[in-house]
């Protein structure tokens, strides 16, 4: 699992694992006709697709003056959840900070302010949400995964792996936690268990472009050419242009004796990602 900065929380994931709404919560069910409730639907996101819409029904619940504060407290996160999701971050970070001014006790958007400081590289801003969220909530499994992600982002891989370690404890059965562990052991040089762990992840959820990814990785660096070729098509069957995935396969070909087709996956995979030598170069492949 390839995380990087810029990229989502979990490649091909997006953020779509960290960035948690509240959902429910916010009133009572009552006639859908009723405006009140068709914007707690809305601000609740009722149609997660559109962004805008989610915005326009937490905004009415906000300017509406009537609703009490740990309505607005879930308001405001949710606003904030949805700027995030249009990549509005400083406007998703203000909705964030309101919402912790209301209720200085809710991790979940402490959590998320911390995906947004994360998604603007500002990676220290980040972990200190991230720890304040464990903080109030040390069974957030989210909040462990994306305190991983930053810490994978400053380069901190044996502090990434703990924080996969205990998101694991928590929930063993998310496929994406047992690829990114996979993916920071790679990078370390724990190659039997960073292959271990992406099994898992394969017999969890098959066919995911990011699981292939990163055990081709591993199998790179094991120095099993085939192998890791083999995972590399696979994954670039299910996204093309996924540049890890080329640039792997590349230097795979290379070692194999294949340099035009070598040559030219590396070639492509600069095109999509031009620091994607430099990236395999701090994982250790060269």
């Amino acid at each position: 699992m390839h995380y990087s900065a810029g990229r989502g929380v979990v490649r091909g994931m997006a953020s779509a694992l960290m960035l948690l709404l509240l959902g429910g919560g916010v009133g009572a069910q009552r006639p859908a006709q009723n405006p009140l409730f068709r914007n707690i639907e809305l601000c609740n996101g009722a149609d997660r697709s559109l962004p805008d819409i989610q915005i326009g029904g937490c905004t009415a619940l906000i300017d509406s003056g009537k609703q009490p504060p740990q309505t607005l407290v879930i308001a405001y996160n949710n606003r904030g959840n949805a700027f995030s999701a249009k990549g509005e971050y400083d406007r998703a970070i203000q909705d964030y900070d309101q919402s912790i001014k209301l209720n200085p006790n809710y991790a979940r958007a402490f959590n998320n302010r911390g995906v947004a400081y994360q998604k603007k590289g500002e990676y220290d801003r980040a972990i200190d949400d991230f720890d304040q969220s464990i903080k109030l909530n040390p069974q957030y499994t989210s909040a462990f995964v994306n305190r991983a992600q930053t810490y994978l982002n400053k380069g901190e891989y044996q502090r990434a792996i703990l924080d996969y370690d205990e998101a694991i404890r928590l929930k063993p059965t998310l496929e994406a936690v047992w690829n990114g562990r996979c993916w920071s052991r790679a990078i370390v040089g724990e190659l039997q268990a960073a292959l271990a762990d992406c099994n898992e992840a394969f017999r969890l959820k098959p066919d995911v472009a990011a699981t292939l990814d990163s055990r081709g990785l591993t199998y790179l660096k094991m120095g099993q050419w085939d192998s890791a070729i083999e995972d590399y098509n696979e994954a670039l069957r299910i996204d093309p242009r996924l540049a890890s995935s080329l640039y792997g396969r590349g230097l795979a070909k290379l070692k194999t004796g294949d340099t035009t087709g070598g040559n030219t996956d590396i070639a492509a995979a600069k095109a999509i990602e031009a620091n994607i030598v430099g990236d395999f170069a701090r994982y250790g492949v060269q």
